[in-house]
């Protein structure tokens, strides 16, 4: 049975989650701080967490920090906070995405849905290799130089989605929808943050990127290697 673990110190969110979820067949686990949301998850290892930022003692933000220390489970915040530069703190601090309170049950669940499956691999996914890294998307694999580079599941979608059209534009909009879900035409942020991080981890100089290139206000493009020329 797939588990969640919700993290929130209100009991009516508490268990309108349990309940929502409990009725389609996913076990809850339950944490009203930040000190006992770590310790479940470090115990219990679910397969997703839901995380208020506001909590009790350490904040949100130091949970999704300590998780992410040792964990790729997919995290979804729901917070009261709506702002962009609140959705950014938190991507940066390893979320996955971000739903503001209130939100509607049926949104929450489809995004839950959508998380679970990014975790998922893809066993049709071919190695991809360029001069600078190496990309096994059966095995979830990311090399440098010879070395395993730790990618999200958030970043593992994005990156699948890109490899796959080689040399080709991706819109934001198809990228949005094919990772996150319908409704996320307007979360280009979520894109900048997750693509900067996917940049910082795979490109010989993020700043400057050679594989992972911008489309300014369009979307991204993978770009392989140009093919060696034989020299005979």
């Amino acid at each position: 049975m797939t588990s969640i673990l919700v993290v929130d110190d209100e009991p009516q969110i508490r268990r309108a989650l349990r309940v929502n979820l409990e009725a389609r067949d996913f076990r809850v686990l339950e944490a009203v701080d930040g000190e006992s949301a770590l310790h479940v998850a470090a115990e219990q290892r679910p397969d997703l967490a839901l995380v208020d930022l506001g909590l009790p003692g350490i904040s949100g933000l130091d949970v999704i920090a300590g998780i992410r220390g040792w964990s790729d489970l997919p995290i979804i915040v729901l917070s009261v906070r709506g702002a962009e530069s609140d959705k950014i703190e938190a991507l940066d601090a390893g979320a996955d995405d971000y739903v503001t309170k209130p939100f509607g049950m049926g949104e929450l669940l489809a995004r839950v849905r959508a998380a679970l499956r990014r975790r998922s691999p893809d066993a049709d996914e071919p190695v991809v290799q360029t001069a600078a890294f190496e990309i096994d998307l059966v095995e979830h694999r990311a090399l440098v130089d010879g070395i395993e580079v730790h990618l999200t599941p958030t970043e593992w979608a994005l990156v699948g989605m890109l490899v796959r059209h080689p040399g080709r534009l991706v819109t934001q909009r198809h990228l949005l929808h094919e990772v996150w879900g319908p409704g996320y035409d307007h979360e280009t942020n979520y894109l900048r943050v997750h693509l900067a991080n996917v940049r910082r981890k795979l490109e010989p100089v993020p700043s400057q990127p050679r594989y992972f290139i911008t489309e300014p206000g369009m979307g991204y493009r993978f770009q392989p290697d140009a093919p060696e020329r034989d020299q005979r």
